[in-house]
């Protein structure tokens, strides 16, 4: 794996002491062995620096996880994707919901 890539992939980490995610040129790599990447991270925003031990794999078909049992899993095998639409109309229902989730979805409290 390139160390441009292990960078880009560092882009989606946030700074545990500020938040920021980092930027590609936060990111310097010390070196690797194997899938094991040694890197250090200075965040441009709040200028703290940290090293990263992270195990990045290679495999194309990485292991799939889920707390759905086999039946939920057939059941959603062929649902379409949420669309940024779909994302949206459930962010304006929410901004202005006020009301009670499990009367919402009909649920009785215990």
């Amino acid at each position: 794996m390139e160390d441009r890539i292990v960078k880009k992939l560092m882009t989606s980490v946030k700074c545990s002491k500020c938040g920021q995610n980092y930027l590609a040129s936060d990111v310097k790599v010390l070196g690797n062995h194997e899938d094991l990447w040694f890197l250090q991270v200075t965040c441009s925003s709040c200028c703290s620096w940290y090293i990263i031990t992270a195990v990045i794999n290679k495999d194309n078909n990485p292991e799939f996880v889920s707390d759905l049992t086999d039946t939920e899993l057939a059941r959603f095998k062929n649902t379409p994707s949420l669309s940024a639409d779909d994302i949206l109309d459930m962010h304006s229902f929410l901004k202005k919901f006020a009301g009670d989730f499990s009367k919402l979805l009909g649920y009785k409290k215990v």
